[in-house]
């Protein structure tokens, strides 16, 4: 006689979750074979910088390598403006399929406090990939500053409250509030000096028209090399190879640690089994001599980490720039 599936039938409780199980992953399997057959056609790195750049070079070298590996085209689209927001935008707004990246960098963790009205939030809706490389930075002093170690300088600062001209690249930048933190741990009194770019505010401290400036260390070493101006730390926790006898900030501010860095991100909510497949790869990149050579040629060294620690020094760069931000009152112009 046939069965009749009706209401009144029950099935035992442990046939019913072996069921449920098997409907559950037959639902998913169209999205892990999608995963697993990543990608299965060009992909966009999007960087929010003109191309030429440093972060515009090391999205060509990434998308050059995972284009060779995955055997799909990684394709650089630039969209500078608003200060990288404009591609952050766009990324946070794209289809989670991981076909639309986002190179980008500890600039954006300044930004998420710097501005108010930002139609994204970083941490929520851009989903850590891989980092790719970190600068250095380094605390440097035009020539006619007596202090020459950074124990010095603060004496010497405290001794001379709001004489000394910090300069940086403009309001917000990563030399700023890397000032800015140096001020707020130390309680030394700067007045900041905000210039159109990093280049003509090394001009000026070579010149001596401002005292101080905290510089990525690629633009500053010909000079301090030179003489033309006088290094008293790096920003990093470590020393940097080349300058290896200069001494870490943080060996006489404990705690201090800045630094330019850049990485990979998503639109998030896209499939772990790509943000994991793309991290494996990044990571063994960075781990290729000849591609470790051309970030050095950049001033950076390479940064891989999972895309958890990843998602932690996000979340924890803009926890601390925002209490750099309020404590030094910083707005844009």
């Amino acid at each position: 006689m046939p069965v009749c599936w009706g209401a009144s039938v029950k099935l035992p409780r442990r046939h019913f979750l072996q069921l449920a199980t098997g409907a559950a992953a037959l639902a998913a399997l169209p999205h892990v074979a999608a995963a697993l057959d990543y990608p299965t056609r060009p992909v966009r790195i999007v960087v929010g910088f003109p191309a030429g750049g440093g972060s515009d070079i090391t999205a060509r070298l990434i998308g050059q390598w995972l284009s060779e590996r995955l055997g799909q085209p990684f394709i650089v689209e630039n969209r500078p403006g608003a200060a990288t927001n404009l591609a952050a935008e766009a990324v946070a707004k794209s289809a989670p399929d991981g076909y639309t990246l986002l190179l980008f960098g500890s600039s954006s963790t300044i930004n998420a406090t710097l501005y108010d009205n930002l139609s994204y939030d970083l941490v929520r809706d851009i989903a850590p990939v891989a980092g790719t490389n970190r600068v250095s930075y380094v605390m440097e002093v035009t020539p006619s500053v007596p202090a020459k170690t950074v124990p010095e300088f603060i004496a010497y600062a405290k001794a001379n409250p709001g004489k000394i001209n910090m300069a940086s690249a403009g309001n917000g930048s990563v030399q700023h509030v890397s000032g800015e933190l140096f001020k707020m741990m130390t309680g030394v009194s700067m007045v900041h000096v905000p210039y159109r770019g990093g280049a003509p505010a090394l001009t000026d401290l070579i010149g001596g028209r401002v005292q101080i400036m905290f510089d990525a260390l690629t633009g500053s070493v010909q000079y301090i090399r030179a003489g033309k101006l006088r290094a008293l730390a790096v920003t990093t926790a470590t020393r940097v190879e080349v300058l290896p006898d200069l001494p870490t900030l943080s060996d006489s501010v404990p705690g201090y640690e800045t630094s330019s860095w850049s990485g990979i991100g998503a639109p998030r909510n896209t499939p772990t089994e790509i943000i994991e497949r793309l991290n494996k790869e990044i990571n063994a990149a960075l781990a290729d001599a000849k591609m470790r050579a051309r970030l050095a040629d950049l001033g950076g060294v390479p940064m891989p980490m999972s895309s958890a620690e990843f998602g932690k020094l996000i979340s924890e760069s803009v926890e601390k720039w925002a209490k750099v931000i309020k404590f030094a009152s910083i707005k844009l112009e």
